[in-house]
């Protein structure tokens, strides 16, 4: 028998993760008592004391144990915990020795989505690369410098730490963990009753690029402003950074660790960036929309495009364009 413990955080917890994540294991646990196997899931959700605790303020949650009631687990999930990142961290440290407690006895520990903040707050993730929802990505560098943010991966697995990319593809953790310990065939089973992708593994095609700008080097910025109002023209790194009155090493440097990208990175995701709106509306062909932002080299605007977003222009424009009246 696996014994699992789902958290319920103090603060605005995610509903869907914590009721999702419950029902997915039990499910699992009734299919395979039809099958005439016994189950293989005990579920509990735990937290620091038994009160009740309010999502959203329209719902409560009540914990059946807490984490002195449980001496021993097998695997851990951090549910997403909504509000100021630093303050969810701090409201929740009672669960950071005991989470540390618990890996170090073997239990496995998982995060869905922001839920990251929490796991990373342990410093189990230091060094280890993780997932967390993109619009999370900045903050979560900067509190936690150590970690390998991996921002385009739905999941990681690393060390018997699991985190999963941004809100529902957390059930995609779950699909895996399922897989893992229950086996691929009762992972099929649970994606076709709760109707998932089982084999989604990137959120690129989600991610919304709007240029990292929480930073305080002007030049750097400068640089920023011109590409996003000049992407369609060819810019150079030597012109851009002449520009900028910089020196081009130390431009490149600086805008490496102003914004997490290089200077070509970033234009190309400003490119693909308007790209995935114009194909979003779907007035032009994938070739006007290329054109438009600057590319005369198909193959070249194909890969790019795929890079970023883990989709061709074409399957992006298929799966996103709104319906256009004849």
């Amino acid at each position: 028998m696996k014994h699992i413990s789902i958290l319920v955080p103090e603060g605005d917890s995610s509903l869907s993760n914590l009721e999702a994540t419950f029902k997915m294991f039990h499910m699992t646990n009734t299919a395979l008592q039809r099958e005439g196997k016994a189950p293989i899931f005990e579920t509990h959700l735990v937290g620091t004391q038994k009160k009740a605790r309010s999502s959203n303020g329209l719902f409560s949650i009540t914990p059946s144990s807490t984490i002195e009631e449980v001496d021993q687990t097998d695997l851990i999930i951090i549910p997403a915990i909504h509000g100021n990142y630093k303050e969810v961290v701090s409201m929740n440290n009672a669960f950071i020795p005991w989470i540390k407690e618990q890996y170090g006895k073997g239990a496995e520990v998982a995060s869905l989505c922001i839920g990251a903040f929490i796991l990373a707050g342990t410093g189990l993730l230091d060094g280890k690369e993780c997932a967390t929802h993109w619009l999370a990505a900045a903050e979560f560098r900067e509190m936690y410098p150590k970690v390998n943010l991996i921002d385009d991966k739905i999941i990681t697995d690393e060390n018997g730490l699991y985190t999963s990319g941004g809100a529902y593809s957390s059930l995609n953790l779950n699909l895996y963990l399922v897989e893992k310990f229950a086996g691929r065939e009762m992972a099929i089973l649970s994606s076709k009753i709760f109707e998932i992708d089982i084999s989604r593994i990137s959120q690129s095609p989600f991610i919304i690029f709007k240029g990292q700008k929480a930073h305080t080097d002007k030049e750097v910025l400068k640089a920023q402003e011109y590409i996003e109002h000049h992407f369609q023209d060819k810019i150079t790194v030597g012109a851009l950074a002449k520009q900028m009155a910089v020196g081009r090493r130390t431009f490149e440097r600086r805008f490496k660790k102003a914004t997490s990208n290089t200077v070509i990175e970033y234009l190309q995701r400003v490119k693909v960036e308007a790209a995935k709106k114009e194909l979003e509306k779907g007035r032009k062909t994938v070739n006007e929309v290329m054109y438009e932002v600057g590319y005369n080299d198909s193959k070249a605007f194909r890969d790019t495009f795929k890079k970023i977003t883990d989709m061709t222009p074409l399957d992006y424009s298929k799966k996103y364009r709104r319906n256009v009246p004849a």
